[in-house]
């Protein structure tokens, strides 16, 4: 697949915009659910280390304490940790740094960073085009794939692959990069690989975005084995990650941490839950596949006059006909509080008919 560029200076591929964030739909006064990032003050303990954090910034960083940190979270060495500027700066030192990849293979509908990373990069890439209700099946990868991405939980469907049906993947001879930005929104992360230690080829890509709202601090990490973690490193640019990421980093992988983040994870199912209850009053909207995450996936007939009326009403979603394999009527809603989902709901239903 070849590129062209879109205003916004990212590929696109196929006529989809692989440049289009749903940070672009949300607008003054709009009720934000166009964006996965959960809306919350930063707990006492999160912001004490970042604030902490600015008497250092006479030093250039060091990434020593917060890659052990993250290293013990994941029961890995710190030689199989490397840090980064948000995790979408993970594919593009993917694409820059595995430039003799053969046949690299996304399987979409999945976040579009990682292609338009591929398509910057001069890499040809195939896509394997999930159907509806948009589970994995690893025979629909192609055998002479070497290097294969997909999200688990996936965005924008909020489908959750098995962890042992997305391991049937890894191979010798083929890297398999597992983007688990969303992995923390399920209580237990019975679907991450973060830990596994013995598939061949194995990336999995994390963040501290969604979770603890820190989009603005950009601040990720990629798990891989030591000799891929140095390979993908020597593209990375020098100090990528300020301190006050470090510090944040490094605070958010203490045992404390993840058992708030699990706390906050069933929080989370149960206002998905909710948001369902309500929306499957509604005979004109179908949901995709189960939903597992902090959003959900609909398709209505006409979204696209679905999306302006809602924002008319003051709500921005997220528009998903952006992502390979789907269209126009589709459309991704942010999980939040329960009045917000009944409100919109209710806006949802009036949009429709």
């Amino acid at each position: 697949m070849t590129a062209t560029t879109a205003a916004s200076g990212k590929p696109v591929g196929d006529g989809y915009d692989l440049g289009h964030h749903g940070d672009t739909e949300v607008g003054d006064g709009l009720i934000d659910l166009a964006v996965n990032v959960r809306q919350a003050p930063l707990p006492d303990w999160l912001a004490a280390a970042i604030r902490d954090s600015l008497t250092r910034l006479d030093a250039y960083p060091d990434g020593t304490a917060a890659r052990a940190a993250v290293a013990a979270r994941h029961r890995r060495e710190p030689g199989e940790v490397l840090l980064t500027a948000g995790a979408a700066q993970a594919f593009t030192l993917l694409a820059q740094g595995l430039r003799d990849v053969r046949h690299p293979v996304v399987i979409h509908p999945q976040f579009t960073e990682p292609e338009a990373a591929l398509l910057a990069a001069g890499h040809r890439v195939t896509r394997v085009l999930l159907p509806e209700p948009f589970t994995l099946d690893p025979a629909a990868v192609p055998d002479d794939a070497d290097l294969v991405l997909l999200g688990n939980p996936t965005n924008p469907t909020s489908v959750a692959h098995p962890a042992d049906t997305v391991a049937r993947l890894a191979r010798p001879g083929r890297i398999l990069v597992v983007d688990e930005a969303f992995a923390d929104t399920i209580p237990g992360e019975p679907h991450s690989l973060a830990t596994r230690r013995d598939l061949p080829g194995l990336v999995v890509v994390r963040s501290l975005t969604k979770t603890w709202a820190l989009a603005g601090l950009r601040v990720g990490y990629l798990l891989a084995a030591p000799d891929l973690v140095r390979r993908l490193a020597a593209v990375q640019p020098l100090w990528p990650v300020s301190t006050p990421a470090l510090a944040a980093a490094a605070a958010c992988a203490t045992p404390a941490a993840v058992a708030a983040e699990e706390a906050i994870a069933d929080e989370l199912t149960a206002r998905r839950e909710h948001l369902l209850t309500a929306l499957r009053q509604l005979p004109e909207v179908a949901v995709a596949g189960t939903p597992a995450s902090s959003f959900v996936l609909l398709k209505v007939t006409g979204g696209l006059g679905v999306r302006a009326r809602l924002r008319d009403a003051g709500y921005a979603v997220r528009r998903a006909d952006t992502f390979p394999g789907l269209g126009p009527d589709w459309l991704r809603i942010a999980v939040r509080d329960e009045p917000t989902s009944d409100a919109f709901v209710a806006a949802l239903a009036h949009a429709i008919y």
